[in-house]
Parts: C-alpha cells; sequence; structure tokens
C-alpha cells in the first residue's frame, strides 16, 4: 500500500494550454482529495490566454526542454528511402548519450531496458522519456497518468517501462479517431498500461470493436465539473443571445452556424452571435460573416479568460455547438463546454456526434439536430430563442444530468482507483464510513 500522500505524475503534450481546462480541473480534484501531483509538460505552452484556475493548481511543472539541435538525432533514426549520409551535429548527439549515462546512476538496467524503444521514431520521445524515468525515481512518484493516448501515452509507457512503475492515459477524441493514428502504436499502449481511461461510452464501444481484448481494462469515465464554480442560473428571462465557444478548426462546425444565423437573419429573427475562440479558421470564417451580410449580427470575439467565457453563457438564451467529423476523421469526443453551459442554466444546440447524444437528450436536456443541417440547425436556435418555457425545462432538466454524471470529485475518485492509489480523502473516506 501506498504512502497516505502518494506521488503521480501527470504528463501533458503542453502545460497550459488554454483549450484544455479538463485536465487542470482533473489535477485540481486530485489534489483537493490529497494527491501529490507532479507535472511533466513535453512541449512549452504556446498560448497567449489562460485558465484562471491555473493559479490553484499546487503541483510543480516539470519543462522537458529538448536541446535544440535533438531533432536532428530523430532525423538520424528516421526511416529513409535514400543512401545518403545525414549529417548529425556531435554536440547534439553527445548531448543525448550524455543523458543515458547519466540516467545510469539512477535507473541501473537502462540500458538493456532500451530494448523496448527501438522502434519509436521520435528521439524526443525517448530523450523525454528517460528525464522523467530519472525524476520517478528521485521525487519517489508511484505512477504515471498520460492525458492523451497519443504523444503523451507514449513517452509514459517508456518512462514507466524505464523506471519500473505503471502507468495509465485518458483517451479522449483526435488521439483516436484521426487518421493519422496508427493503430498497432495505441494497441502496444492498451497492452501495457495497468489502467485506461475514456470520457465517453462511444469512444469505449469503438476502442473494443477495434481493439478487442487489448481494450478489455478500459474505463469510461466522464470529465469533472465544480458545480460551485458553474451555479445554475434560470435562462427564463435572456437577450436573443447565441453563444458558441471552441477553437476555430472544422469539427467544430463553425461554418455551420454562421450558415444557419444567416438563415434566421433572412427569416428576421431577432437575434445575435458571439462565437468566443481561436484557430486557424479565423479568417476564413471572418469572411464568410462579411460575405453573408452578418457583421454585427456575428460576432468572432477571440479567446477570453474562463470567467468571461462564463459570462458569455450565462448571458445567453442557447449555446451551440454543431461538431462534424471532419475530412481526416477528426472529432470531438464530448465537449467540455457543452455540459459547462448545461451546468449554468443555458439550455443547449448540438448534433449526434461522438459523446454528445450520451448528454444531451432530444427535447429532454436540450435539441440535437444532424451535422451538416443549417436549416435545422437554424430552426433549433429560433425555437429555442422565442420559447422561454422550453428553455427552463431543458435547462432543469440538462442541470440534474450533469450533477448525477459530471461529479468532479466522484470522477476523480474513480480515476485514483484505476491508478492504485489512496488518496487521504479516501482513507478520511473509508474510516467514516467503518463508524
Amino acid at each position: 500500500m501506498p504512502s497516505k500522500s502518494p506521488k503521480v505524475g501527470y504528463i501533458v503534450k503542453r502545460y497550459p494550454k488554454y483549450s484544455e481546462t479538463f485536465i487542470v480541473r482533473e489535477i485540481l480534484a486530485q489534489e483537493a482529495a490529497g494527491l501529490d501531483i507532479e507535472i511533466f509538460s513535453l512541449r512549452p505552452p504556446n498560448d497567449s490566454h489562460f485558465q484562471e484556475a491555473i493559479a490553484r493548481v499546487r503541483g510543480p511543472v516539470n519543462y522537458l526542454h529538448v536541446p535544440l539541435l535533438e531533432q536532428q538525432v530523430a532525423n538520424l533514426l528516421a526511416p529513409r528511402t535514400d543512401d545518403e549520409p545525414r549529417p548529425v551535429d556531435a554536440l547534439t548527439v553527445g548531448g543525448f548519450w550524455s543523458a543515458l549515462k547519466g540516467a545510469g546512476e539512477k535507473l541501473p538496467g537502462i540500458w538493456s531496458a532500451l530494448e523496448m524503444a527501438r522502434d519509436e521514431r521520435d528521439a524526443r520521445n525517448v530523450y523525454q522519456a528517460i528525464s522523467i524515468a530519472r525524476q520517478v525515481k528521485e521525487k519517489g512518484i508511484c505512477h504515471l497518468h498520460a492525458s492523451f493516448s497519443n504523444t503523451p501515452a507514449t513517452v509514459a509507457r517508456m518512462a514507466a517501462y524505464f523506471s519500473g512503475i505503471t502507468y495509465s492515459f485518458t483517451a479522449r477524441a483526435k488521439d483516436i479517431f484521426h487518421e493519422s493514428i496508427r493503430h498497432e502504436h495505441l494497441k502496444q499502449k492498451l497492452d501495457d498500461a495497468s489502467a485506461v481511461v475514456t470520457i465517453t461510452d462511444y469512444n469505449l464501444k469503438y476502442l473494443r470493436e477495434t481493439f478487442g481484448e487489448s481494450a478489455d481494462k478500459v474505463q469510461q469515465i466522464y470529465n469533472g465539473l465544480d458545480f460551485e464554480l458553474f451555479p445554475y442560473q434560470s435562462p427564463h428571462n435572456r437577450p436573443p443571445l447565441i453563444v458558441s465557444v471552441g477553437r476555430l478548426v472544422a469539427k467544430k462546425g463553425f461554418s455551420d452556424l454562421i450558415e444557419a444565423c444567416a438563415i434566421l437573419a433572412g427569416r428576421q429573427v431577432e437575434f445575435k452571435c458571439q462565437i468566443v475562440g481561436s484557430g486557424p479558421l479565423k479568417e476564413e470564417l471572418r469572411k464568410q460573416i462579411e460575405d453573408k451580410g452578418l457583421n454585427g449580427k456575428v460576432e468572432l470575439t477571440g479567446p477570453r479568460p474562463q470567467s468571461e467565457v462564463k459570462g458569455y453563457m450565462q448571458n445567453a438564451s442557447v449555446f451551440t455547438l454543431p461538431c462534424i467529423v471532419d475530412s481526416e476523421g477528426d472529432r470531438d469526443g464530448l465537449p467540455n463546454v457543452l455540459f459547462e453551459s448545461m451546468a449554468l442554466g443555458t439550455p443547449c444546440v448540438s448534433t449526434d456526434v461522438t459523446g454528445i447524444p450520451e448528454i444531451l437528450h432530444d427535447n429532454q436536456t436540450g435539441l440535437m439536430v444532424p451535422q451538416h443541417s443549417p436549416s435545422k440547425l437554424a430552426q433549433a436556435l429560433e425555437k429555442l430563442l422565442k420559447d422561454s418555457e422550453l428553455r427552463v425545462r431543458l435547462a432543469t432538466e440538462a442541470r440534474q444530468l450533469i450533477e448525477r454524471e459530471f461529479n468532479a470529485d466522484r470522477n476523480a475518485a474513480r480515476r485514483r482507483s484505476l491508478f492504485g492509489v489512496v488518496a487521504p480523502a479516501d482513507l478520511a473516506f473509508s474510516k467514516e464510513s467503518m463508524k
């Protein structure tokens, strides 16, 4: 049995990341239970806006610096069809071997353990796994958890093997559905992990159908929400405002939303629409708004702090995110902004993509429309803009569902049980239940 305050390492691609509020919430819930968290960020942050909640995270963040020229090692090791020599800076190679020699002092079996990394194409991943494995030994970390099943889980798998501890990971959306996913690698991670979490029943079904027995240990656990930070407010008296939040990428369906807004404008429906977020489609969407004559009706607000995003949601008559499966197979698993809006009392309109139907039950906890259907999206938006009693009914049932399924503390405890650790809060609960 681990100590009363076991230390778990969380491996993330970038920390902090504006769009990944769910990771910060998960860490905060684990820390609130008394778990000691150490964060490992494989890349430096590259966002201009950050969530206020980050300031409440106690765990230190370890940025795994890779020497600038280290990528040349990856180029050296990558498959190649020609016989041309590949020049590599001697200092780069020297730095890589120096890291290995240093790791040998803490990890006596590292040289033989490296055999398991022979098929890894990116030397940076190996380098970072070695660095984490050293810190596992130095800091007394008993388990590693990766935030996604792609690069973070790749590094976690190697680091856990090098250091002789267990690892787990969460499979979410792009990291399992995108066309670039190499199934043989994901199968290795599923086989070697002590536990795997996925965030929707849809994902669970997909993984078990795709990977068979390798996915037997996968368990579905929804992301969590701190309900004190998302208080319910009745949507009865709200302005005719439509709000949507997300990265400006194809899978969010913002182009369909703008088309739906053009339909509403053509029907002389009174409304305004605010799309909160940033991303590569910003200029394309801005041009679409202009071409449809929607300037003054539809606004791209850019990214906003979490507190302001909640304000947008709480002020809206309807929240919408018309998700789609994009041309590369990428899709959302279960967008956090949907259950955040539902918690706040803002009725939602979305599409039947991946895990969304698990919480958005048509005409019960929200309104569901097919993807790629601006006309039906416009009908649903108009209905909620005009019918305050419908808004209240849907919002009330939605809040009840979110309270049942997305309790942050309860879902964090389920994750801890998969990690194989016991936090002080778990011990306190056990003692109380025995009285």
